[in-house]
């Protein structure tokens, strides 16, 4: 990685300078409880997490050149597949706590969205756990695409999934049943990202109504009403949700690893087989031709012409 710039340390300066730009579009949202302070909040939160997470795509050129990487040394037998995938997240674990604890920090304290440090702590163990999962998601297409472009469609599409299930842009129980609700609402992690993010933001505050004269609006009234996210649960269970399924995918990109390596030689032995006999059944080329006349012995040559007399 210190070879390489673009791989995490241009994205922490991009990560800070979005994050000064949210800062500034929704500054002191929280020293107010007005109606549209309330949808500020929403929108808000659905911004950080969203962007932020979309912008970790950026790094998937890199997760290819490390997969090629480690394809390279395994063939020499430097080190098994679980040390890759344990150092590999190591190594990122820094870069990925300085993008989080940035990132929340600016928003944090110029949106004035928190009242303690245990909101903060939270948002930004929130932010770390939604991006370690995007990464992990990516490592493992980056072992299954052949280059980064198709990576990058992937990693999109991907994405965008996960965005479309979260409960941000649809009731989850709004959504079609057979596909977005079962099972993927369930096991995105945008989703359980969102449901976290929502308690800790609007949970215990309460704002004033959209018309002039009714009681004022609780942050769980509002959960339920018009996000629709149940309150059966702690915000920390979701938080434990999203890091689940960020070791996960770790897992299955381990399996994909061990898959691959035991699945290449039997493949590779296959396709030589095919190859060779593909080449027994291909005929000799023929070499003669009008001007090379098969041989004759001496004698039954007596009697013809000679081309040179």
């Amino acid at each position: 990685m210190s070879r390489d710039w673009g791989y995490y340390r241009i994205r922490v300066l991009a990560y800070i300078l979005l994050s000064l730009s949210v800062g500034t579009v929704f500054y002191d949202i929280g020293t107010t409880t007005s109606f549209i302070a309330l949808l500020a909040r929403v929108n808000c939160g659905g911004y950080v997490m969203g962007l932020l997470t979309l912008l970790s795509i950026a790094g998937f050129p890199s997760f290819i050149e490390e997969v090629k990487v480690f394809s390279h040394e395994r063939t020499k037998g430097h080190y098994g597949n679980a040390v890759f995938v344990l150092s590999n997240f190591l190594s990122s674990f820094p870069f990925l706590v300085g993008i989080s604890v940035s990132s929340i920090t600016i928003i944090f304290y110029m949106g004035k969205i928190g009242s303690d440090f245990s909101h903060y702590a939270y948002l930004c163990l929130v932010l770390f756990g939604c991006i370690a999962a995007v990464e992990s998601s990516m490592m493992l297409a980056a072992s299954l695409v052949p280059n980064y472009k198709m990576g990058i469609l992937v990693g999109c599409g991907f994405i965008g999934v996960m965005m479309l299930a979260s409960g941000y842009y649809r009731k989850q129980d709004d959504m079609p049943k057979p596909f977005l609700r079962y099972p993927i609402s369930y096991i995105s992690f945008m989703a359980w990202t969102f449901k976290g993010l929502y308690k800790s933001l609007l949970m215990g505050l309460e704002f004033d109504p959209l018309i002039p004269g009714d009681p004022k609006l609780k942050g769980e009234f509002l959960l339920r009403t018009m996000l629709g996210i149940s309150l059966s649960h702690s915000k920390w269970w979701d938080l434990a949700a999203v890091l689940a399924i960020a070791v996960s995918y770790r897992l299955l990109f381990l399996a994909v690893l061990k898959l691959k390596e035991q699945g290449s030689p039997p493949l590779l032995t296959l396709y030589t087989n095919k190859i060779l006999q593909l080449l027994r059944k291909r005929q000799k080329p023929c070499l003669s031709s009008e001007r090379h006349h098969p041989p004759y012995s001496l004698s039954s040559q007596e009697g013809f012409s000679s081309p040179i007399v």
